[in-house]
């Protein structure tokens, strides 16, 4: 079953699929959060992810990646203590810990996107061992569903979803890989 037949018009899962899932973005804020989300989610629904998506930006300082990764002692207690968020350890440790990496990408690439863009394209296997490689509490699920909510890896939504035709329009890097696939025929 595709996130396209049951999003549209739902109260959390609509906005979301209409709007972001699978448009690209080379917004820092907005790759950092959507990394923290795919983090959150992890043995947990994607709804309830989205439910507590405003807490979650509440708590980890709208995902300012500077501030996310100054983050100590009293605010992953605060952290721990919030049950308008998702409380689990190692999720928020590596997240503010996944800050500090990002941190270091500016220096090493410019920032996030373009540490993204100079690895693209890549295999999912590939994306998978580089992120496990490059960041905390990322496996196959969360480096895969974070590359195609972002526009990196193909597979958000049907072709005949209305909002595929959007994302095309806005030209995500899939789909430039794809295109240059066919151009080799």
């Amino acid at each position: 079953m595709w996130y396209c037949d049951v999003a549209p018009g739902h109260e959390f899962h609509g906005p979301y699929h209409d709007t972001e899932y699978g448009f690209p973005t080379d917004d820092e804020t907005v790759l950092f959060e959507r990394l923290a989300m795919e983090i959150m989610q992890a043995g947990l629904s994607w709804l309830l992810v989205l439910k507590k998506r405003q807490n979650l930006n509440e708590a980890f300082a709208k995902f300012d990646v500077d501030r996310v990764a100054a983050f100590g002692e009293s605010e992953i207690d605060v952290l721990l203590e919030n049950d308008k968020i998702i409380r689990n350890r190692r999720k928020i440790m590596a997240i503010i810990e996944n800050a500090a990496i990002l941190q270091s990408m500016r220096a090493s690439h410019g920032g996030f996107a373009d540490w993204i863009a100079a690895h693209h394209p890549l295999s999912k296997l590939d994306w998978i061992r580089l992120f496990k490689k490059t960041f905390k509490f990322t496996g196959g699920e969360i480096t895969g569903e974070f590359l195609m909510s972002t526009g990196y890896l193909p597979g958000a939504h049907r072709h005949d979803c209305p909002v595929f035709q959007n994302i095309s329009r806005s030209r995500p890097p899939w789909i430039e890989v794809s295109d240059a696939n066919q151009d080799d025929r």
